[in-house]
């Protein structure tokens, strides 16, 4: 982390500005006491909304029944002996 006064700050902000996007972290000071941080910009992760796949994703009647689960493993075991991952 580097430490710089503001007067430098103002004078060389497009030199600190690269050694942010570089991933060094900057603390502008003033009166010798730290007042604020330069860092990368990370942006805000979106929340994920309940029930943003409704009525998107319709499971046919029979989905569960035990045959179609031993044709899904049956899948894997073809994929398991042919040696792919």
């Amino acid at each position: 982390m580097k430490y710089v006064n503001m007067h430098e700050a103002k004078a060389q902000l497009s030199k600190l500005i690269a050694a942010v996007r570089a991933g060094e972290e900057i603390v502008i000071c003033q009166g010798g006491k730290p007042v604020a941080r330069l860092a990368a910009y990370e942006p805000m992760r979106k929340k994920p909304r309940l029930g943003a796949w409704k009525d998107k994703v319709v499971l046919k009647p029979g989905w569960d029944l035990p045959e179609t689960d031993a044709e899904i493993e049956a899948m894997f075991d073809v994929l398991k002996g042919s040696g792919e991952r």
